[in-house]
């Protein structure tokens, strides 16, 4: 009778274990806060450009809702933080918000409004303005950067400059403005920038020139060893490289070379590689017209490897 009790209790004990184990866990019901930071510009007769600052929640942010003058007309996922709200009528004023939401389906009360008033339309347009120049860009700290510009001209007028970052818009600012400044950038990465003019017709410019910036290491990190001063040139059926390898106290035998994101090719030097710049010339079969983000990458003394170049574009002729 006793060992049956003592068996008796000891199922029970066991069972009241696993119930406790199996508890769910805490249903999350804590909103994200507000999106900060909310700016709209208006970038032609039917479009806005929107972008805000990072929500925060407790467990992770999975999305973004934009909405206009009350309706929602935008869904986004967390990693982005600027879209274009197309559609809109000539002339007229909008007032923009932004909620952030988590993946329990908790959503933030509404950032504050801005407003942006479309362009007048106006007759056909097909001439581009010119490309900025100028273009120049110093950090702020490790993780910003301002870049400034000599504005471009327009037969009607810039309604807006697009900033890009390995061909990639990464901002927006009025066509009055000649400065932008950008964060949530990495320590210790090399960057390259370039700033296209648009009018109200939505003609953009070509690319200003590039302005290069490796943003400060984090305290205590080593220095970047990415190769600097890349260059990419097109010509027909080819692409023509040239950079500075690193610094790294020996002999650079060997680099990697990436083609938008992705891994191409290993270029090796052997026992002795060329002094000062390097130059590579590598055969492209795409169609005129093809783009592409091109990066390097040095082998260390050590057999890693180092950090990767300010990114250039090119375009196949």
């Amino acid at each position: 009778m006793q060992r049956q009790l003592a068996t008796s209790l000891l199922t029970t004990l066991a069972l009241a274990l696993t119930a406790c184990s199996a508890a769910p866990a805490p249903k999350d019901t804590r909103a994200p806060t507000v999106p900060t930071g909310v700016t709209a510009t208006a970038g032609s007769a039917h479009t806005a450009h929107v972008m805000w600052s990072a929500a925060t929640d407790d467990r992770a942010v999975t999305g973004y809702a934009v909405y206009r003058d009350g309706r929602k007309v935008k869904d986004l996922p967390a990693t982005t933080l600027m879209t274009d709200v197309v559609g809109l009528a000539p002339a007229t004023r909008h007032r923009f918000a932004v909620r952030a939401r988590d993946a329990a389906g908790n959503v933030s009360p509404p950032s504050a409004g801005v407003t942006a008033t479309t362009l007048p339309a106006a007759a056909e347009d097909r001439t581009p303005p010119t490309a900025p120049t100028a273009l120049r860009v110093t950090a702020d700290g490790s993780r910003a950067a301002t870049l400034r510009w000599s504005p471009a001209r327009d037969d009607t007028r810039v309604t807006a400059y697009d900033v890009y970052q390995a061909d990639t818009r990464v901002h927006t600012v009025p066509g009055t403005a000649t400065t932008a400044r950008l964060t949530g950038l990495r320590p210790g990465t090399a960057y390259a920038f370039t700033v296209r003019a648009r009018d109200a017709a939505e003609n953009s410019s070509p690319d200003s020139a590039p302005a290069d910036l490796t943003t400060d290491p984090s305290p205590g990190a080593p220095p970047n060893t990415a190769p600097r001063g890349l260059t990419a040139t097109a010509a027909k059926g080819e692409i023509t490289l040239t950079w500075s390898p690193p610094e790294t106290g020996a002999p650079v035998t060997r680099h990697e070379l990436h083609l938008d994101g992705r891994f191409a090719t290993t270029i090796i030097w052997g026992t002795a590689p060329p002094p000062g710049r390097a130059t590579y010339t590598f055969p492209v079969q795409d169609p005129p017209g093809t783009r592409y983000v091109v990066t390097l990458r040095a082998q260390l003394p050590d057999g890693t490897w180092g950090d990767f170049s300010a990114p250039r574009t090119v375009v196949v002729r």
